[in-house]
């Protein structure tokens, strides 16, 4: 069964626009040095929080799904642009957590990874390295660390 989500922009001063979803808004502008009046992200960097939003988002329900014992989560999402026209062509997500056991948070970030729509949408775009306490992590599939060379 699909499922639809859908966001609706408008213009809310010179180029920032209001994004809205469900009942959050949020806005959407460019850098000043990029022209804009930096009143919020880019949209590229709204990409950014939508890959480590989901990707934590599963990773918390993981965790307390299995009552595991991970505190203190922090996951920083990175991008690399490149090209003509610009675009993404890596990501990285790296995976910080106080735990007594690596194994067990390794296993945790495995599943965030499997299931994060998010993860499985941009992966046939670019190469998505993930790393937990500084070491990459397999996430099983190996399609996900990237489409195929």
């Amino acid at each position: 069964m699909s499922t639809t989500l859908r966001a609706t922009l408008q213009r809310f001063e010179q180029i920032t626009s209001q994004a809205t979803v469900r009942t959050h808004s949020v806005l959407v502008d460019r850098s000043v040095a990029r022209g804009g009046l930096d009143r919020g992200p880019a949209g590229g960097e709204y990409l950014l929080v939508a890959l480590g939003g989901c990707f934590t988002s599963h990773l918390l329900a993981a965790i307390n799904a299995r009552s595991a014992a991970m505190t203190n989560v922090r996951v920083e999402v990175s991008g690399t642009m490149d090209g003509t026209p610009e675009r993404f062509v890596a990501f990285t997500l790296d995976v910080f957590a106080d735990s007594p056991d690596l194994e067990l948070g390794r296993k945790m970030v495995t599943i965030a990874g499997r299931g994060c729509q998010v993860v499985n949408t941009l992966r046939d775009t670019a190469p998505i390295a993930i790393t937990y306490a500084g070491s990459p992590v397999e996430v099983g599939d190996a399609s996900l660390v990237g489409p195929p060379a």
